[in-house]
């Protein structure tokens, strides 16, 4: 049976290791010391890493753990990360030898232009990065609001309980702002007050799950006719636009929100 072990780092990342009580895969690892320290108490032995893109918060720590331990990298086939091993692309399958564990690769650019995703088609896990987020989506540092409206249609056809593994502990910022776009949204309001009372323990709001997302999340629902009026409402459209030109809005609305 493979597990997933939670591991946070810096002020609000999310490492994930996935194992089988022998053998573990480090995801995004941008800290080594929180890596291995995890490694080291649950005796486990790293595997193999898998990269989802190329900011420092989620590859900083492959060199340290490369010096360690002489695994291969998984990552992105141009997304500029010198690390990488073994390069893939969108709609490659592969197996982790040690795991078992088979991975779909999905391209989901918009936060950087070579952003991927992995699926695990069997456990329907999903580790993609800072392309979706619990309650929200990544920043557009390198892509466009209709790169970054398709990656996030792409992972809104996954199975409804596909266990969402984000890079961050961004969800209840993501949800007042959710809040603001839709304030009658029942299932919204709902999933604040179970997500405000997981924090106030200290207990990981992810993994979030697809299904919950798509009622949720106001960047799946950017084509919803309430969503759309708020923005008009608001000021952030003058008139419907196409759906890209308003997600764009929308990302740019949250970029400012405070």
């Amino acid at each position: 049976m493979l597990s997933i072990l939670t591991v946070p780092a810096f002020d609000d990342n999310y490492l994930w290791l996935i194992h089988d009580g022998s053998n573990a895969v480090a995801v995004d690892p941008g800290d080594a010391n929180a890596i291995i320290s995890a490694l080291d108490q649950h005796q486990l032995r790293l595997s193999a890493i898998l990269l989802t893109h190329h900011h420092n918060d989620h590859i900083g720590g492959v060199p340290a753990l490369l010096q360690r331990d002489q695994v291969p990298v998984y990552g992105p086939d141009n997304d500029g990360i010198a690390a990488v091993t073994h390069p893939v692309r969108q709609h490659q399958e592969f197996t982790l030898p040690d795991l078992g564990l088979s991975l779909n690769v999905l391209a989901v650019p918009g936060h950087t232009s070579g952003h991927i995703a992995y699926f695990a088609p069997e456990q329907h896990w999903l580790f993609c990065g800072d392309t979706l987020f619990a309650g929200g989506c990544g920043r557009l540092f390198e892509g466009t609001p209709a790169q970054m409206l398709h990656s996030l249609d792409q992972l809104a056809t996954l199975p409804e309980d596909t266990a969402v593994y984000c890079a961050h502990e961004y969800t209840m910022s993501n949800l007042r702002f959710a809040r603001e776009v839709e304030p009658d949204n029942e299932a919204l309001l709902r999933r604040i007050s179970a997500e405000q009372a997981k924090r106030d323990q200290s207990i990981p709001t992810v993994p979030s799950q697809i299904g919950l997302e798509k009622l949720t999340n106001p960047f799946l629902r950017v084509r919803e006719p309430a969503v759309i009026k708020r923005l008009i409402d608001a000021g952030k459209i003058s008139t419907n636009q196409d759906d890209a030109s308003n997600f764009g809005a929308l990302r740019e609305w949250k970029n400012n929100y405070r």
